[in-house]
């Protein structure tokens, strides 16, 4: 049980550093109008990192169902 709950805080600590990772373009210059705009493509670091917070988000989940469970 110790294991399960060491391992759902492990994800979820994952889990913020991915999210906060993740730079949406925000700031002060989408405030006044300066934000870019069009069609972006993820590449890379960034795909990379969209992905795993995905994986880590159903996981996450996942890890608390069990935890409700057991």
């Amino acid at each position: 049980m110790k294991f399960l709950n060491l391992v759902h805080v492990i994800v979820s600590a994952l889990l913020i550093v991915s999210i906060l990772l993740q730079s949406r373009g925000s700031g002060l210059s989408t405030v006044f109008g300066g934000g870019m705009g069009g069609y972006h493509t993820k590449r890379g670091f960034e795909r990379f990192l969209f992905y795993s917070s995905i994986t880590l988000a159903v996981l996450f989940v996942g890890l608390a169902i069990v935890n409700v469970i057991f």
